[in-house]
């Protein structure tokens, strides 16, 4: 008689299982390695928003003109919510001369940073009725305020330091004050803290270009 080779049912079961198996170890690599991309991305998008956001800080610190006889000759303020900067417009007229200057403001609002900024302006009236509107926009903004701001990177919270008399204050410190006008003075230098969440903190120092600590 001729034997008739082949599988029997309990080999056919085992093989059926072992690739059941692979299979399963091989979704499972997969999805780990889908999920470490999309965590990997995600970071990648934080770090990058995080890196324009500041570049913009500073570009606008850099960018700051304080106009004699106006805003209290100070182009930048702090009120413990909102900051407020007075500074060159960044886009020319259509015909390359100067747009004039904006008003920018950035607070700190529903758990993100955002950033506010005005039109091109050429008057003193337009300029301090757009200082007026940033405040109001870092307190209780408007719906055609909110229309002005792009809203950035997220945090929990964030402190602001000046520099002031070679030394790091409160910005509403009476410290900085002028005793001359009673007005507080423009720092030389900001510090920004930003507590990203309960583990991360970013820390940015700008430095006025015409800053010398050895001035008396």
């Amino acid at each position: 008689m001729r034997r008739h080779s082949g599988f029997t049912l309990i080999e056919v079961l085992v093989a059926l299982a072992l690739m059941a198996l692979l299979g399963l170890m091989g979704w499972r690599a997969l999805d780990t390695l889908l999920r470490t991309r999309e965590i990997t991305q995600s970071r990648i998008d934080s770090v990058a928003l995080a890196q324009v956001s500041l570049g913009q800080w500073r570009a606008d610190l850099n960018a700051q003109m304080a106009i004699p006889g106006l805003l209290g000759d100070n182009s930048l303020q702090w009120n413990g919510n909102v900051m407020r900067i007075l500074r060159r417009s960044s886009t020319p007229l259509a015909d390359g001369s100067d747009a004039g200057l904006q008003v920018v403001a950035w607070a700190l609002r529903e758990g993100y940073w955002r950033r506010w900024q005005s039109p091109a302006l050429r008057s003193r009236t337009d300029i301090e009725q757009a200082w007026t509107l940033a405040a109001q926009w870092g307190q209780n903004p408007s719906s055609d305020l909110l229309q002005q701001e792009v809203t950035l990177m997220p945090m929990q919270s964030l402190q602001l330091f000046y520099f002031r008399d070679n030394a790091w204050t409160n910005p509403l410190s009476s410290a900085g004050t002028d005793a001359t006008n009673a007005v507080l003075k423009a720092p030389d230098g900001v510090q920004l803290v930003l507590q990203l969440n309960a583990t991360d903190k970013l820390n940015l120092d700008w430095v006025r270009a015409a800053f010398n600590p050895n001035r008396p």
